[in-house]
């Protein structure tokens, strides 16, 4: 897709479809207990895969690119008793590590084969109840993997106690499905490096409970940078003050770092992000990003645009997303001027230069790389190469992109 030089327009409004990843843990949840009603559910490739497969009745199950349909369900179907099933996904899934989440499961007394690669998916998966009441997970691993774990506890009989062994990552994460579920009255505790999730009670199964999906803060985080870029007003809808969601921490990191104020309208459930007028731009952005690393994309990109030299650790879990993320950051920052050094935790800035002629993005089928990269249309005429991968979470994202820009 060519995105030609643009101008932002002041005062537009853009609504984005439900959290994907708020969705995904409800469709886990709603399919184990039948006693929740799902409003505003992300549109997004994904959510809507696994909402397909929560439906399929065949052996095998193939769920492409969804990394979060594969780790959530390999728990799913763990405790589906004696049911089989092969979860299976494209060629990348079957390069996404799923080892830990499965030794948890085995440990656990499910029985789990991997069909191809030691550690890696398709898994064929032996349904069964499970009674063991421990298990220990590394916790410096995908937050995916304990949240699968902890959308099934509730279903066992015994509950389940999660031990995390190690710093943890993506805390935020593993808080919001805490928050889900106490919502619809399963107990949990998460206290120093323990979780326990006490089984659901009679009377929760009974009751029903009305789920409104707040929007995607990940999604809104490339309007954040495209108004750090085009320093006008952006309003968005529909968002809530006090979110769980740990992409939410885009709020805070653009008013410091490139004087982006949040302004939150209750009644509305409406953010308006507006740029501070005479902005003073740090000199430098040193950041952690542990607890939030989808965003770090984004913000690396706004960053290279204003030529603000950035050092951002926490990045681990971005080598085994849908691409290697440190290095499709690498190679395609370079075409933007900045030259960037790289570890298996970081991304820091070297230098900045002239940006290429004729930019192309290339996106690794990873969605984040073209939404995020977008942005900086506002300072050079460039293509995105593959722009359908954005359809992975947020399908309407270039519709919603023009209605906001003039060229």
């Amino acid at each position: 897709m060519k995105l030609e030089k643009s101008t932002l327009l002041g005062n537009k409004t853009v609504q984005i479809s439900g959290s994907k990843s708020i969705s995904n843990r409800l469709l886990i949840l709603e399919s184990l207990f039948n006693t929740i009603k799902i409003g505003n559910l992300s549109n997004s490739q994904d959510t809507q895969l696994l909402k397909k497969a929560l439906s399929e009745t065949t052996e095998i199950v193939d769920i492409h690119h969804a990394g979060t349909a594969m780790r959530f369900l390999t728990s799913y179907y763990s405790i589906a008793e004696g049911k089989i099933t092969v979860l299976t996904g494209s060629g990348r899934m079957k390069e996404r590590p799923i080892k830990n989440l499965v030794t948890a499961l085995q440990n656990l007394g499910v029985e789990i084969e991997y069909m191809e690669n030691e550690g890696f998916p398709p898994l064929k998966i032996h349904g069964r109840k499970i009674t063991q009441t421990q298990v220990n997970v590394p916790a410096n691993i995908s937050s995916q993997f304990i949240t699968s774990l902890l959308l099934i506890a509730g279903k066992l009989e015994n509950g389940l106690e999660i031990n995390l062994v190690g710093e943890v990552t993506s805390r935020s994460y593993i808080e919001m499905t805490l928050d889900i579920l106490t919502k619809f009255g399963i107990k949990t505790h998460f206290t120093g490096s323990t979780i326990q999730v006490e089984p659901f009670t009679t009377d929760a199964e009974t009751t029903t409970v009305n789920y409104e999906v707040e929007s995607d803060w990940s999604s809104a985080s490339y309007f954040y940078s495209i108004c750090a870029l085009g320093r006008e007003t952006i309003h968005l809808k529909s968002f809530y003050k006090e979110s769980t969601q740990g992409d939410s921490a885009i709020a805070k990191i653009y008013e410091e770092f490139f004087g982006i104020k949040t302004i939150f309208s209750e009644d509305e459930h409406k953010l308006t992000l507006q740029p501070h007028p005479n902005f003073s731009f740090p000199e430098k952005i040193i950041l952690d990003m542990n607890n939030c690393p989808d965003i770090a994309q984004t913000l690396c990109v706004t960053a290279a645009a204003l030529k603000i030299p950035f050092d951002i650790s926490g990045l681990g879990t971005l080598k085994v997303k849908e691409t290697d993320r440190l290095s499709a950051l690498h190679i395609e920052l370079k075409k933007l001027g900045t030259e960037t050094e790289i570890t298996d935790l970081t991304v820091k800035s070297i230098s900045f230069n002239e940006p290429q002629e004729n930019i192309s993005i290339k996106t690794y089928q990873d969605h984040r790389m073209a939404m995020s990269f977008a942005p900086f249309c506002l300072i050079k005429e460039l293509n995105i190469e593959e722009e359908e991968v954005v359809e992975k979470s947020y399908p309407m994202f270039w519709k919603d992109l023009e209605s906001i820009l003039i060229r």
